[in-house]
């Protein structure tokens, strides 16, 4: 496993019109590439991290170049395979993206994409196939997950009897709110709604399928799907990452636990035992908590993906 990171990429202010800062990514719009082309979009994933709704002080060395790694391994492989699911992504390679002169690309190297702008449906599309998080934090109080009924007896980190739909609305600040179907459906027609359950189900199995033959669990994750001009539906934003997943190795599951993901609970754990209020700008964190998210990431891209990030030896 990589022990030498790159300098970290906390934000970028590239001469490219104005930018939009989300909690992790830097997003430029992009002019067509030809008259009466698609409007295009560079996302930058910096190695910010956040936690508790908050944008943490220090950065994760390399986190950015991992989302963009398996991001691209999974957009491929789900274009590819048998039954193609289109998405956004153009290329990541910076030197084909046609910038202007005179930008430095090489922070930009292996943490960018160049994708097709598209109209983004306002709905988290949530996919859980275990329990865990708030799905168990309710089933332990009502039986349900996200409203929707389950057996008894289920214990934390059980896998559900099929994977369930659970839409949540997307929040500008703060938590997403976990909203049911009918709701969805209401407000952006219920065959679009229809159209993006099927969608996220299937991406989802197939998803998990591929993640076991690497010895991984995929519990949990979220999509988010767009429109593109022509109207087409297209998977977009990151896919399948640690980000936007619980990913669980496959022999850690069981025994009525929720294992440790391949993600940021190392910082979840320190800041829950670090007195930090979460109401007041969070704490630096340590070397040794920096350096444990970092390894965690990578070890989740060279399984999911069979290598390390582009630069990363």
């Amino acid at each position: 496993m990589s022990t030498s990171a790159h300098p970290a990429v906390v934000s970028t202010d590239l001469p490219l019109g104005p930018v939009h800062r989300g909690k992790v990514r830097d997003c430029y719009r992009l002019a067509p590439d030809h008259p009466g082309g698609e409007a295009r979009m560079l996302i930058v994933s910096t190695d910010r991290i956040s936690a508790f709704d908050w944008i943490l002080p220090t950065p994760i060395p390399d986190k950015g170049r991992v989302l963009t790694a398996i991001s691209r391994h999974w957009f491929d492989w789900l274009f590819h395979g048998p039954a193609p699911v289109a998405h956004h992504l153009i290329t990541t390679d910076v030197e084909a993206m046609g910038l202007p002169a005179g930008i430095d690309l090489g922070p930009l190297r292996g943490r960018s994409m160049l994708v097709r702008a598209a109209t983004v449906i306002p709905f988290e599309c949530v996919v859980r196939g275990r329990l865990a998080g708030s799905g168990w934090a309710e089933y332990r109080r009502s039986g349900t997950v996200c409203g929707e009924n389950l057996p008894a007896g289920l214990s934390a980190g059980d896998e559900l009897p099929e994977p369930i739909f659970t839409p949540a609305t997307k929040a500008t600040s703060g938590h997403d709110e976990n909203v049911s179907f009918a709701v969805m459906a209401e407000s952006i027609g219920s065959e679009l709604a229809s159209l993006l359950r099927a969608k996220s189900l299937d991406v989802f199995r197939r998803g998990a399928a591929h993640a076991a033959a690497k010895g991984i669990v995929l519990a949990d994750t979220k999509f988010e799907w767009g429109q593109a001009a022509d109207g087409t539906v297209i998977l977009v934003d990151e896919v399948l990452t640690p980000d936007s997943s619980r990913f669980w190795p496959a022999a850690a599951v069981g025994g009525g636990r929720v294992p440790d993901s391949f993600d940021k609970q190392f910082v979840r754990d320190w800041l829950e035992a670090s007195g930090w209020d979460k109401a007041s700008p969070p704490p630096q964190l340590p070397a040794d908590v920096v350096v444990k998210t970092r390894q965690k990431y990578l070890e989740a891209c060279r399984l999911l993906t069979g290598t390390l990030p582009t630069g990363v030896e």
